[in-house]
């Protein structure tokens, strides 16, 4: 008897990088390749396993965005993925408005510097900041390929606040510093940049096990 023929996944016939930690949702996804949608999926499973992101099941969206955010990228899929339980929790939390100062900040400053006033720039800001909460490279948790993607994706939504980054400081860390500075709690020991002994750490290439501790 011949080995039955395993159905192919809904629009994900195309390579998936291997930076892309693979989640069912991008099998409903429209366009598996584009960066937004990778960061909207990674952003999902950002709130559904960190403790960062505790309350914050849709990374902040309340129900009603979170099925529009599904409707555009995920056809299909809020009849699997917005369940009864999951709308109650949205619903609460939004009742309850449980803040996380960092987070909350990030969206903030990424929602001031976005370049349009669309609903899918605002679900994007919301999105960066929860993949903000990862632990590698901003672009790995954001599920895309390289740096390149990533800023190629900021200067385009985000083109002020892309333009700043004039160092090509790492994504995150430029994030936390801008929020530093808008403070003005100045965290960094050194009066600049170039002097710094994390210089290495905040500008230095970001390919995987590039990273180095500074000695100290």
């Amino acid at each position: 008897m011949p080995a039955p023929m395993r159905q192919p996944i809904p629009n994900a016939s195309a390579p998936v990088p291997s930076a892309v930690h693979y989640d069912p949702l991008m099998g409903y996804a429209r366009d598996p390749q584009d960066s937004v949608t990778r960061t909207f999926v990674s952003a999902i499973e950002m709130a559904r396993s960190s403790s960062r992101l505790t309350g914050r099941a849709a990374f902040g969206l309340d129900a009603d965005e979170f099925e529009g955010l599904l409707d555009r990228y995920f056809p299909g899929a809020a009849r699997i993925y917005l369940t009864p339980a999951l709308k109650a929790s949205l619903a609460d939390t939004k009742t309850r408005r449980i803040e996380t100062d960092e987070f909350e900040d990030l969206v903030a400053l990424l929602l001031e510097h976005r370049g349009d006033d669309s609903r899918e720039s605002r679900w994007l800001a919301y999105a960066i900041a929860a993949c903000c909460m990862g632990d590698d490279h901003l672009w790995q948790d954001m599920g895309l390929p390289d740096r390149k993607a990533l800023s190629d994706l900021l200067a385009r939504r985000f083109p002020a606040l892309f333009a700043r980054n004039t160092g090509g400081m790492r994504w995150k860390k430029f994030f936390y510093k801008q929020l530093c500075e808008r403070d003005g709690a100045f965290v960094c020991r050194s009066p600049s940049c170039a002097e710094c002994v994390e210089y290495s750490n905040c500008f230095g290439p970001e390919e995987e096990s590039a990273w180095q501790p500074a000695k100290r």
